[in-house]
């Protein structure tokens, strides 16, 4: 689902990878392309067009248990407070456990 821009505007946003288990929500959509200059802020415009999508997503002003964010495939720590750049690919991944 990319909105209709011109494909060097493409670039100037985030591209948000959805996670399979919530693509019943995206209607099947695999990717979006939305603005946002945080990870805050794309959560904000997929809950826009994907009304359900923030509960899977957060709790509160968190990521939600289980989930972690990667950031121009760097796994950063700072969830949803992570900055983004023009053109920065974003993946909810499942939390990975050490031992």
């Amino acid at each position: 689902m990319i909105p209709s821009k011109t494909a060097k505007n493409l670039f100037l946003v985030p591209t948000v990878f959805i996670p399979a288990q919530m693509r019943e929500l995206t209607r099947g959509v695999a990717q979006v392309v939305v603005a946002g200059d945080t990870v805050a802020a794309v959560v904000d415009e997929l809950e826009t067009k994907f009304p359900g999508i923030r509960q899977r997503l957060c709790r509160g002003d968190s990521l939600a248990p289980g989930l972690q964010v990667s950031v121009d495939s760097t796994v950063t720590p700072r969830g949803l407070r992570s900055r983004l750049q023009p053109g920065s690919e974003v993946h909810f991944l499942p939390a990975f456990g050490g031992g």
